[in-house]
């Protein structure tokens, strides 16, 4: 009899362990490319609504800075994914590294040229002195050389401040939208911001990126990240109140204001809803636009032309999840 209450007691014991263990969610880690801010509000988003653990996922959402190289740690097996950027991947293809974009948040790339109030159109930058960083060498400065007959002869370093801009008329400068005009409005100035994306600049920006290896072993546990992270995308834009608590605990020097200033221009230049989102849905991909990425880099000189940029991507994953704007 004893026996008996002993096996049923190991029967009860492991049915509550297999229930445990069936609820259990992945541990998942994602790595962002920069400290936390508006810019990555989805995906705080999802992780203060409990939208991660609601698809099965336990997710780490860990923020990077300029210290940190995440396509490294990506491929060192320390992330499930990162942030990532178009151009990016594709030199990575072009070396030989196994790493394949499976979303992007961003239709639009956010760099802009910034100009003073005068300025009415991009062609008369050409007059002007633009301020330009050494990184962008290899991204937008051949497109807008080729677009709008721009000179390295017009271009000076850009210091990543403001303060040029502020005391010298005759001067424009790169940035993001979401965050530069902030700090010139700020002080006093209404500049005028030209989005490149809405001018033919052709990247998508903030792309969630993962390894061969990844995509291989964990399909289902990335499928659930994109489908949880688009959902956290269309609440975080109805309501950011959620994700930004959390920003401000990862990084206590974004206020309010800015963050703010974030959600409305990333609402206003629709980074996250525009081009093939309002059809394919938030995170949403097309092979014609990563063909046209690749033809631009081509063109530039930025990559080989034998390159399998196909390899970079696939949209296998992300055309299941169809969050719509």
């Amino acid at each position: 009899m004893r026996t008996i209450e002993r096996l049923a007691r190991w029967c009860s014991l492991l049915l509550v362990l297999g229930v445990t263990a069936a609820h259990a969610e992945e541990k998942f880690i994602f790595l962002t490319n920069w400290y936390a801010q508006a810019e990555h509000g989805g995906f705080y988003q999802a992780q203060a609504e409990g939208t991660y653990k609601k698809r099965g996922l336990d997710v780490d959402v860990r923020m990077g800075g300029p210290q940190v190289n995440v396509m490294q740690l990506l491929l060192a097996g320390r992330a499930d994914a990162v942030m990532g950027y178009d151009l990016q991947t594709i030199k990575a293809v072009e070396q030989g590294l196994p790493i394949v974009t499976i979303g992007a948040v961003f239709q639009k790339d956010p760099a802009a040229l910034i100009a003073h109030p005068d300025v009415k159109a991009m062609e008369e930058l050409k007059t002007r002195t633009l301020l330009i960083g050494q990184a962008s060498e290899t991204t937008f400065w051949p497109w807008l050389k080729a677009r709008y007959g721009f000179v390295d002869a017009q271009k000076r370093p850009y210091s990543f401040s403001v303060q040029q801009f502020l005391v010298d008329k005759n001067v424009a400068q790169q940035g993001y939208a979401t965050s530069e005009p902030y700090a010139i409005e700020k002080a006093g100035i209404k500049p005028v911001v030209f989005l490149l994306a809405d001018l033919g600049y052709p990247p998508y920006a903030e792309t969630i990126v993962t390894t061969g290896k990844v995509l291989k072993e964990k399909p289902e546990a990335l499928r659930a990240f994109l489908q949880a992270t688009a959902e956290g995308w269309k609440s975080y834009l109805a309501n950011p109140a959620p994700g930004n608590a959390l920003i401000k605990k990862a990084n206590p020097e974004m206020k309010d204001d800015m963050l703010a200033f974030g959600v409305t221009k990333m609402k206003e230049f629709a980074l996250v809803t525009g081009g093939d989102a309002a059809t394919v849905g938030i995170l949403g991909m097309t092979d014609a636009r990563w063909k046209q990425t690749f033809e631009f880099m081509t063109g530039a000189g930025l990559t080989k032309n034998d390159v399998d940029y196909r390899k970079g991507y696939t949209l296998e994953l992300v055309k299941s999840v169809r969050v719509l704007p």
